[in-house]
Order: structure tokens, then C-alpha cells, then sequence
């Protein structure tokens, strides 16, 4: 795509629609912060950030600051370069896995190979850092660079995870809060200090972040069991390939019989997809499904309850509707 164009918007909804104007000014500063004298940077940069999503995480900051009636504009740099760390997160997490598709479409490491797509990583990662400097809140510069290095740790603990059929329960919530959770708390958080938030509202946000963040990955882990490939733009059992023990195996191997234990485990063990038929069978007849969407919905209830720091308005119903969205959404 030409790099004057302009970036796709997530599709309409009622939660973008509250900060509409917002999310166009994000888009726009997502284009003028991709230039680049290297042309090849531009061109990934923009085909990932175009390659779909739901735009979530600079989302959370522009309704965490206008729930707090913040009449500023730094919350749309605040939003983008949030949304540059989590692209520059895909790629890299798509060169350590070696994935061919995300959301339908072939991955940059596909299209361009390795080196590339780390490269460019590395740079929405230093555009990122760059944007908060200039943004001149050291209390956002530390929440976000404390995110950083929890977001890799997690990373870390998940790859060392991969094969290991004694994951327990604790390191799987441990390994996802650190790559998935955090930068919505990051999001949500920086998204009230900017907005000058009281301590007990700040202290909210953040963990509204937290749970939501946990949410949608417990239901992102237990679509890879029942989705549908074509709408989640990648294979159903992509997870049991990788011999991630992600929570429908870690439960199914807990209440299982011997035989079902032993055939999870086998499966984590060696990845790839010979014993997909049974593995689904398993993890739907022991209930382990059920329980991984129980503790999502235990998290989306958590995040709700942390709304009534805050102020009625449309804003607080967007963020509302956004944790029940975590738990109802197929995709």
C-alpha cells in the first residue's frame, strides 16, 4: 500500500464510535510517524498495521482519557506509539514462531523474510520511544518502559513453556500476563496518568487493563480449540502445533483420565497436528473448555468492577461494553 494512503480503521462499532474523531487522528499520526528515509520500513510497517486487528490497546487509552474528561491532545500520540509496541511485538513473535498467516494474510516474515521483519520491529519499537520522550511524562516513560521488559519476559517464559507438558496453571496466567496483559494495563494506565487521574483512579485503569487483557487472551486460548479458521484468519489448533500448554490443555490434563493425561501430554511434547481429533474430543469432554471461559469471565467481571472509580459517561459505557465484549466475541 502506498505510503500516503490512509491506514484502515477498525470496523465501526458503538465502543469506537465514542472516540470516532479521535481514532482518525490516531490514523493520521500513525502515517506521519512511519516515514522513514528506508523505504522497506515503511512498506512492512504499513502492511502490518494494516493487516487488520481490533486496535485494541490504543483504544483503551483514548476512552481511559476522556473517561476522565481530558481535553488534551497528547493522548493520540500516547495511543499510537502504543499501537507501534504492539506491532513491533507481532513481528517479532512471528519470526520466533515462525508463522506463515495472521488475521488471513501471509505474515511479514513470509512476505519478507526474518531479518526484515525484526529490523523493522526494532524501529516501530525506537519510534515508539522516541514519541514518549516527546510526549515529556516520566511517569509514562516508566510505566511503559516497565512494560517492555515484562511484555519480553513473558515472551521469554512462553517460548521456554513450548513442549513443556508440566506447565502448571499459575505459570500459564503468569506467562500471559507478562505478553499479553500488560500493555493493556500499559494502555489503560498511561491513558489516566496523562489525563491526570486521582491515585485510586489511576490505580483502577490500570488494572481494568490488567483483567481485560487477561480476558481476551483466555478467550483468545480457547478459540484456538473451537474457532472458526476462516474468521479468525488462522488454523484452528495452531497453539497444540507450537506445543504451547495453553489453559484448555493444562485443565484437560488435570481432570482427565490417565489415558486422556497421557495423550495431551504426548501431543504437547511433539507439536504439530497428528493428534488434533483427539485432543479437541479431549479438552471438550473433560469441561476444560468451560473452565478456561469461566475465568475469562471471571476477569471481564473484575475489569467491570473496577469502572466505578469513574465518572458516568459514554465513555465508562464504551469501556463497559468492551470487557463483555472480551468474553462474547467469536473471533
Amino acid at each position: 500500500m502506498p505510503v500516503n494512503a490512509t491506514p484502515s480503521r477498525p470496523a465501526p462499532s458503538p465502543i469506537h464510535a465514542v472516540v470516532a474523531d479521535d481514532f482518525s487522528a490516531v490514523n493520521r499520526t500513525v502515517l506521519d510517524q512511519l516515514a522513514s528515509r528506508i523505504p522497506l520500513v515503511e512498506t512492512i510497517g504499513q502492511y502490518i498495521i494494516e493487516s487488520g486487528g481490533k486496535r485494541l490497546r490504543p483504544l483503551l487509552v483514548l476512552l481511559s482519557a476522556r473517561a476522565l474528561d481530558y481535553r488534551g491532545d497528547q493522548h493520540i500520540a500516547l495511543a499510537t506509539l502504543i499501537e507501534f509496541m504492539h506491532t513491533s511485538t507481532l513481528l517479532h513473535d512471528d519470526v520466533v514462531d515462525e508463522s506463515h498467516m495472521r488475521r488471513g494474510k501471509a505474515t511479514a516474515n513470509d512476505a519478507w523474510g526474518n531479518a526484515p521483519s525484526v529490523l523493522v520491529g526494532d524501529f516501530l519499537y525506537s519510534r515508539s520511544f522516541q514519541m514518549m520522550v516527546e510526549i515529556g511524562s516520566m511517569r509514562i516513560m516508566e510505566v511503559l518502559s516497565k512494560a517492555t521488559c515484562t511484555i519480553a519476559e513473558g515472551e521469554v517464559q512462553q517460548l521456554t513453556n513450548v513442549g513443556n507438558p508440566d506447565t502448571d496453571e499459575a505459570a500459564y496466567f503468569d506467562t500471559i500476563m507478562g505478553k499479553t496483559a500488560m500493555l493493556f494495563e500499559a494502555a489503560s494506565h498511561s491513558g489516566a496518568i496523562i489525563a491526570g487521574a486521582s491515585p485510586e483512579q489511576e490505580q483502577a485503569l490500570a488494572a481494568y487493563g490488567r483483567y481485560l487483557g487477561l480476558a481476551f487472551q483466555l478467550i483468545d486460548d480457547l478459540l484456538d480449540y473451537q474457532g472458526d479458521a476462516e474468521a479468525m484468519g488462522k488454523n484452528v489448533g495452531d497453539d497444540l502445533a507450537e506445543g504451547k500448554p495453553t489453559l484448555p490443555l493444562i485443565q484437560a490434563m488435570a481432570v482427565g483420565t490417565p489415558e486422556q493425561t497421557k495423550l495431551v501430554r504426548r501431543a504437547i511434547r511433539k507439536g504439530g497436528l497428528d493428534h488434533l481429533d483427539e485432543v479437541l474430543a479431549i479438552v471438550d469432554s473433560t469441561g476444560a473448555l468451560d473452565y478456561t471461559r469461566a475465568k475469562a469471565e471471571e476477569m471481564s467481571a473484575l475489569a467491570l468492577n473496577e469502572l466505578k472509580h469513574l465518572p458516568p459517561s459514554e465513555f465508562r459505557d464504551a469501556m463497559a461494553q468492551l470487557a463483555r465484549l472480551a468474553v462474547e466475541r467469536k473471533t
